[in-house]
């Protein structure tokens, strides 16, 4: 295949997948104030997540960023085979949280919110307080603690329950970070309470 071809494949397929109503992320992802200084719709839907389910703004802030760096419409990697022809992707997660087919077809079902988008920061802030919230349930999680849900919502509930992530310190290095990240969000956003943000 001509390098010319995989190209053109590689453009068509980006091309299919673009586009959806979440627009670019946020600049500076290092500030929880600036992040919602410039989509108050984030603001609105952290709230509103954890009025429900009870999952702290900064939980939900730190996972995001983990999972999708704030953009609506990510994706995982393609997968090729003899280096030029896509095979589909890695998973089938997608969005802010990066839900995956079933899981998101599942949170639909039970909560009735049969029109949730993934791309959509409400959907997905909500999508996530749903998923924790049932993994403080099932295996007795805090919803404070940005670690250990940040390792049942990326092996699920039966993968966590068995330690599954002690066979990968790869990712306990990333639930680390997260968890880093989370209560540097946490400082953040006690200085930025008096303009709105956080629950009120």
């Amino acid at each position: 295949m001509s390098r010319t071809l995989r190209a053109f494949l590689i453009v068509l397929l980006a091309a299919s997948c673009g586009g959806g109503p979440s627009g670019p992320p946020p600049s500076n992802l290092d500030n929880a104030c600036s992040i919602l200084d410039q989509r108050p719709q984030y603001k609105r839907a952290f709230n509103a997540a954890e009025r429900r389910w009870g999952v702290p703004v900064h939980v939900q802030m730190a996972t995001i960023h983990q999972e999708s760096s704030f953009d609506g419409n990510a994706r995982t990697p393609f997968r090729w085979t003899l280096g030029i022809i896509p095979m589909g992707r890695q998973s089938s997660a997608y969005g802010y949280s990066q839900a995956l087919d079933g899981t998101w077809d599942e949170y639909k079902r039970e909560t009735r919110r049969f029109g949730a988008r993934r791309n959509d920061i409400s959907d997905a802030t909500d999508f996530m307080g749903w998923y924790m919230a049932k993994s403080s349930q099932s295996l007795g999680i805090s919803l404070s603690d940005t670690r250990n849900q940040y390792l049942a919502y990326h092996e699920g509930r039966t993968g966590f329950s068995r330690r599954s992530y002690n066979s990968k310190p790869w990712l306990l290095r990333v639930a680390d970070k997260v968890e880093s990240r989370s209560r540097m969000y946490e400082a953040q956003l006690r200085t930025c309470n008096g303009r709105g943000f956080g629950l009120f």
